[in-house]
């Protein structure tokens, strides 16, 4: 299946020469910007700078809130840009780019992109599950990727389930049970990966997640019915403990769920859709991903930190972090270009992700 094109010279170059090709360039670029910029090697110092000053303004924005200072409509869209700052940064964390040496920092970090993203799986347990996706993405058991919706057909059950994590388990569960249990005897993946899978299908949204979903799912309930209620004249009113509820609820919803449902559905449209699935190459870089940097994406490219602009980059030199990898964009573009990277491949949407036109869509789940 790998592709093989021919160059200037008329000579066959295959994706593993392209490959290689794009990652000199680009870890030759991240060399010269850093010996032109030598504040960089303050790596640790950098991302704790970023660390708390996120969650700084995170906090300043929910205090303005409580004050009435600013309205939910200024405060969702502030915290989701922090918070697309601090998934950047757990992103970095789980391959180890910053304190090495120092894991009680380090895991203090991981614990505070953890809580105030708090819809997230655990990031200890997504460590594993975050390089198997490098290892097999696009395959089967790339399980980070298909719990945001990779590889399904566009539809409704998609389109709520791209930011709700909890609801996608809960539809796709079997399919992808299914699934590990046939790479597992088809000797694909271990029997240690395996479990791993349903530690994380088990443990990984304790305890933040599932409790949020759940008052997120009773926050939409509860206001659905009173508008329904107030179209039919139906005169309802919900019990008084009910309504005393809504005193921590109301405030929790605007400060920290809806913002990161906004953030998460911006990151996983953008991903579940430059990333491909089903039909590639085990191991070939240039079949994972594609560049998304259309003008009409900056919508939600603003709310997960360009990651439609630079994810690409990241799978081909992975142990750089995200704030150089921003920077440098434009020369790894022109030369992922050059070699035959995809940008823009507005088609992946029809085809359920998947690399090349021929395909049975029956086939996507």
């Amino acid at each position: 299946m790998e592709m093989v094109l021919e160059n200037t010279a008329t000579e066959q170059v295959t994706d593993d020469q392209r490959t290689k090709i794009i990652r000199k360039e680009i870890q030759g670029s991240y060399k010269e910007f850093r010996t032109k910029h030598p504040f960089l090697k303050h790596q640790n110092a950098i991302g704790f700078t970023i660390f708390a000053v996120s969650i700084a303004m995170i906090i300043l924005g929910a205090v303005f809130y409580l004050q009435h200072k600013i309205s939910f409509l200024i405060l969702l869209p502030w915290v989701a840009i922090w918070t697309s700052l601090l998934h950047e940064l757990e992103h970095d964390l789980i391959h180890f780019m910053y304190f090495k040496k120092n894991k009680f920092v380090q895991n203090l970090m991981m614990l505070g992109v953890w809580v105030f993203r708090p819809m997230t799986i655990n990031p200890w347990l997504r460590r594993d599950l975050h390089f198997h996706h490098h290892r097999v993405s696009g395959t089967q058991t790339d399980m980070e990727e298909r719990a945001v919706t990779n590889g399904q057909k566009w539809n409704f059950r998609r389109l709520i389930t791209v930011s709700d994590v909890l609801l996608g388990g809960i539809l796709r569960g079997a399919i992808i049970r299914r699934d590990i249990l046939a790479s597992l005897k088809a000797g694909e993946i271990t029997r240690e990966q395996a479990y791993h899978f349903k530690k994380v299908k088990f443990y990984g949204m304790l305890p933040f997640s599932i409790f949020l979903y759940l008052v997120w799912y009773f926050f939409l309930g509860h206001y659905t019915v009173q508008f329904i209620s107030n179209i039919f004249h139906l005169n309802y009113h919900s019990p008084a403990f009910i309504q005393a509820q809504f005193r921590w609820i109301n405030p929790l919803v605007a400060i920290l769920i809806a913002p990161n449902l906004f953030r998460m559905f911006s990151l996983h449209f953008i991903t579940s859709n430059m990333h491909y699935y089903g039909d590639v190459e085990s191991g070939n870089v240039m079949q994972q991903t594609q560049v998304l940097n259309k003008w009409y994406f900056i919508p939600m490219q603003i709310f997960c930190f360009n990651f439609g602009g630079t994810h690409a980059i990241h799978h081909f030199v992975v142990n750089e972090t995200f704030y150089i990898r921003q920077l440098t964009a434009a020369r790894a573009h022109k030369v992922m270009k050059e070699q035959g990277v995809r940008f823009n491949d507005i088609g992946t949407f029809k085809r359920a992700n998947r690399f090349y036109e021929s395909f049975d869509l029956a086939q996507a789940r």
